[in-house]
């Protein structure tokens, strides 16, 4: 176990757990639910998201025993049959509204086990699940070819008009029957809404009018294939050619292993509305050129390019050295659609490398990093306001448009708050524009602790401004709350001589700190203040209204101090 551990990381994958379907369903539902549960050792591993090549079994097999040089990577060769021998899938053009593209292959003389079959619907459904996006973008269908007889026609119906026996069902149903049958099942019910408000439905047919499926929902189960199954269909139809392509590709490519002549996939010839055709699967092998530097310099090793070139053949990308050793050849095979650039190839270039095995170096920039400012600055109140007997309290950025309009006695409109679109709860309607609400919260929240209650918050609050680029700009504010039997606007205004004595401002009109009698809709009337800094507002300071009391559930008179600390930095 540890040792595949080991070889997973290697390769660039994890290996998550090691467990078992009964330790699973113990874990999961308890150990009652898990008798009679199979022990068999299972490995769960991660794959990254972009290598479908290692979503089953064989592809991941095949990957590892060419990592570990074990074998070659097989080469994927398509036999295009004689004329009038292959097998042709004609779309017409009502498809075009739903789903207009659709690609196909089969697979001759196959051989599946059980274990082999059970991999072969599971990396459908693993596809289904990633690349195909829920089915959304392609939808695969495998089909027993030897029950049927193509030509095939890929077409779109009124619902009505479609009939069938649906795969393992017991009767033919109509195609809205089908859809209510299936609007309770756990599995298929996620994939109706991709057509069922659609006029027209997909479906395919065979030249005898034999359903092989309804895409992207069900097959048919005429067509259904089994382990004696010996010749295979594989459709893909979708909204994305670029996906059906590539998926096509993988499933053939990880099974034809299992054919007579391993690795061989007889194509099939898609015939489009306006009579052009076009032969499946594409199975492209592309060359792409990296200069050994750019790998070396991009990981920061210095291979040779030779060594580099066998490190790509270990990672599936067969490569030679090629031109007076300054070019490495890659040949990308079909299973390596995650290959877009040519950083994916360095990427695979280190993995093979090992991540552990590349040296650690001192970047060659020298950088002395800084604590911003207002963060600094921020940092140093907290510590002096705690010393003051205060406490920090942390409140939320969102509150409701009740906590910083009505409760304080101002109409929303003049808060020029920045609203949430789509608000979970009545409690995160808005960002907050001023502290006040969020400590008088607090305070409702702590009306059992002893008297007096202390607070302060040094946080951002958040105001529309359309100069800036996201419509929005955040302040830092400083907001301290005494709350007990009296207001104690003596303690608040002590407070504020404090951090100016801190912040080293004096108290003068001229180059100094002032507070001049103010109004304020949420201080009670002839006990508000403003606080000018070198003739400029910052804030204010007072007792606050009982109205404002009563609405946050308080019965108590309190004081408070909000200032903007912007200006001292």
């Amino acid at each position: 176990d540890e040792e595949f551990d080991e070889l997973c990381f290697e390769f660039g994958l994890e290996l998550d757990e090691i467990t078992s379907e009964k330790d699973i369903i113990s874990k999961e539902k308890g150990e009652e639910k898990a008798k009679g549960a199979s022990d068999v050792v299972l490995y769960k591993i991660d794959v990254p998201a972009n290598r479908y090549d290692l979503l089953c079994l064989e592809g991941l097999v095949r990957g590892l025993q060419v990592f570990k040089e074990r074998i070659n990577l097989p080469r994927y060769e398509k036999i295009i049959p004689g004329e009038g021998e292959g097998q042709k899938l004609i779309i017409t053009e009502q498809t075009a509204q739903i789903r207009p593209h659709a690609v196909a292959a089969v697979l001759r003389n196959i051989t599946f086990t059980k274990d082999s079959y059970d991999s072969f619907i599971d990396l459908q459904e693993k596809l289904h699940q990633n690349i195909c996006r829920k089915r959304a973008l392609v939808a695969i269908g495998t089909h027993d070819l030897d029950t049927i007889s193509g030509p095939f026609t890929f077409t779109a119906k009124a619902p009505s008009e479609i009939k069938f026996k649906p795969l393992n069902q017991s009767q033919e149903y109509t195609a809205p029957q089908i859809m209510e049958l299936y609007r309770t099942d756990s599995h298929l019910r996620h994939y109706l809404h991709l057509i069922e408000n659609k006029p027209r439905y997909p479906v395919i047919y065979d030249s005898n009018g034999v359903v092989l499926s309804m895409p992207p929902i069900i097959n048919g189960d005429h067509t259904k294939i089994s382990l004696n199954t010996r010749n295979v269909f594989i459709e893909c139809t979708g909204t994305d050619i670029t996906k059906a392509k590539i998926v096509l590709d993988i499933i053939v490519t990880m099974f034809s292993e299992y054919c007579e002549k391993p690795f061989t996939v007889e194509a099939a010839e898609v015939v489009y509305p306006k009579g052009k055709t076009h032969i499946y699967p594409e199975l492209a092998y592309r060359t792409e050129k990296v200069k050994p530097e750019y790998i070396n310099k991009k990981i920061g090793i210095s291979e040779t390019p030779s060594s580099l070139a066998k490190l790509l053949t270990r990672m599936c990308l067969k490569s030679h050295v090629t031109g007076n050793e300054n070019h490495i050849e890659i040949e990308i095979p079909p299973t390596r659609a995650d290959i877009i650039h040519a950083c994916d190839i360095v990427e695979d270039a280190a993995i093979a490398y090992g991540y552990n095995n590349i040296q650690m170096v001192i970047p060659k920039t020298y950088t002395i990093a800084n604590q911003l400012p207002l963060n600094k600055l921020a940092e140093l109140l907290r510590r002096d306001l705690a010393a003051a007997g205060f406490t920090e309290a942390l409140t939320f950025a969102l509150c409701s448009q009740e906590d910083i309009s009505d409760k304080l006695g101002m109409d929303i409109s003049a808060t020029n708050a920045v609203r949430i679109a789509n608000p979970k709860t009545a409690e995160f309607q808005v960002a907050r524009t001023t502290l006040l609400p969020g400590l008088l919260k607090t305070i409702a929240a702590n009306r059992k602790m002893p008297l007096p209650l202390k607070l302060f918050e040094i946080s951002d609050i958040v105001v529309k401004d359309p100069n800036t680029d996201v419509g929005a700009r955040n302040y830092r504010r400083l907001c301290a709350i005494y709350y007990s039997k009296s207001p104690g606007f003596e303690i608040i205004h002590g407070l504020l001589d404090r951090v100016m004595q801190l912040l080293e401002v004096p108290p003068n009109e001229e180059n100094g700190y002032t507070i001049k009698a103010a109004e304020g809709t949420a201080f009670f009337p002839g006990r508000c203040a403003e606080v000018f800094v070198k003739g400029q507002s910052i804030g204010k300071l007072g007792v606050v209204h009982p109205d404002v009391i009563t609405k946050f559930e308080l019965t108590m008179p309190c004081s408070a101090l909000e200032i903007s600390i912007e200006p001292f930095v």
